[in-house]
C-alpha cells in the first residue's frame, strides 16, 4: 500500500470524525441520550486516533541514524498499537461506564428527532469514510479472504481505519435501535443498553487490532510471493550452487530487510564471488523495491547444516 493511499484514508476519516464528533456531542447535550454521548466519545477517540496514525507515518519517515541504523519505519507499528489501546481504554471504557450509569438511573430522551437526524447524517459521513478505506484496502486484498488479507497486511494504517469505521457504522446502528426502543416502548434503560453494546463493539475492535499490530511490532516476514521471487533471483547465477536460507523482516510497511546464505562454487575466487553478490543485490532491489537492505552471506551448505543442527 503506497503511503499516499494510506494518508488519503486517514485524512478522509479525520475530516469525517471531527465533524461528526462535534455534532454528536451537541445532540447528546440536547437530548440527554447516553447512546449518543457514547457515539460522540467514539468519534472523538477516532479523531485522535487518526492524528496518532499521521504522527506515526511522519516519524516513520525519519532517516536512519547511529542510534537507529535501520531507520524508524517501525514507528507506525507502535502508534497503531497505541490506537488499539486508546480504543479500548477510552472509547470502550467510557461507553460501558455511561451505559451502565444510564441503566441504573434511566431517564427519558428529549427531542429524539434531533438524535435521529444526527445519526442519519453520521451514517452517511461514516459510510463515505468506510468506502474510501475499503477501496484502498481492496487494492492489496486481491482474491484473499478479508481476514487473511488483514493478517498478511504490513500497513496497519488502512486496516486500522477500516476497522474503526466498521465499528463506527455498527455503533451508529446500535444507537439508532436503542434510542428508538427507548422512545417507542417507553423503556428508558434501552438507551443505556445500547451504550453498553457500543462499548463491547469497541472493545472487540481494539482486541483484534492489538493482536494484528502486536505481530508487526514483534517482526513479520515478507510475503511468500516476495520470498519466492528473491529465491528465483538468487538461484539464477551459475556460480551459486544453492540457497541455504532466506530471512526477511518488515522494518516498516514499505521497507524490508533481506538476509540470505548462499553456497558458491568452490573454484570461484573471492573477487568473482564479490562480483556475483554485487550483481545479485542490484537485481533484487530492482525487482523488489520494498527491499531496502540486502545482506548476503557466503556459506558452504555443509557448514550451514552443522550450524542449524546446533
Amino acid at each position: 500500500m503506497a503511503a499516499h493511499g494510506s494518508k488519503k484514508v486517514i485524512f478522509a476519516a479525520l475530516a469525517g470524525n471531527t465533524l461528526i464528533s462535534i455534532t454528536k456531542f451537541a445532540a447528546a447535550a440536547y437530548t440527554g441520550s447516553a447512546a449518543m454521548l457514547s457515539e460522540g466519545i467514539h468519534s472523538l477517540v477516532d479523531t485522535g486516533n487518526q492524528g496518532l496514525l499521521l504522527l506515526g507515518m511522519k516519524r516513520a519517515e525519519k532517516p536512519a541514524d547511529e542510534k537507529h541504523p535501520f531507520g524508524y519505519g517501525s514507528e507506525i507499528y507502535f502508534w497503531a498499537f497505541v490506537v488499539a489501546i486508546m480504543i479500548f481504554a477510552v472509547g470502550a471504557g467510557i461507553s460501558l461506564y455511561e451505559g451502565i450509569q444510564k441503566i441504573l438511573n434511566p431517564h427519558p430522551i428529549e427531542s429524539a428527532l434531533i438524535a435521529y437526524i444526527v445519526l442519519g447524517l453520521a451514517i452517511i459521513f461514516e459510510g463515505w469514510a468506510w468506502m474510501v478505506a475499503y477501496k484502498e484496502f481492496k487494492k492489496t486484498k486481491g482474491k484473499r479472504p478479508f481476514l487473511a488479507a488483514v493478517r498478511d497486511s504490513k500497513d496497519p494504517t488502512v486496516f486500522t481505519v477500516l476497522f474503526e469505521d466498521t465499528a463506527a457504522m455498527l455503533g451508529l446502528l446500535v444507537a439508532l435501535v436503542g434510542i428508538y426502543g427507548a422512545q417507542a416502548f417507553g423503556i428508558a434503560w434501552l438507551d443505556g443498553a445500547a451504550s453498553v453494546v457500543i462499548g463491547l463493539i469497541l472493545a472487540g475492535t481494539a482486541f483484534v487490532l492489538a493482536l494484528e499490530t502486536k505481530g508487526l511490532l514483534i517482526g513479520e516476514s515478507a510475503s511468500d510471493e516476495l520470498v519466492a521471487s528473491v529465491r528465483e533471483i538468487l538461484q539464477a547465477p551459475a556460480a551459486v550452487k544453492g540457497v541455504n536460507e532466506i530471512r526477511t523482516l518488515h522494518l516498516g510497511p514499505n521497507d524490508v530487510l533481506l538476509a540470505a546464505s548462499l553456497d558458491f562454487e568452490d573454484a570461484l575466487t573471492a573477487g568473482a564471488v564479490e562480483e556475483v553478490i554485487f550483481s545479485l543485490e542490484d537485481t533484487i532491489k530492482r525487482a523488489q523495491p520494498l527491499i531496502g537492505r540486502v545482506f548476503l552471506e557466503v556459506q558452504a551448505a555443509r557448514d550451514h547444516q552443522i550450524l542449524e543442527g546446533e
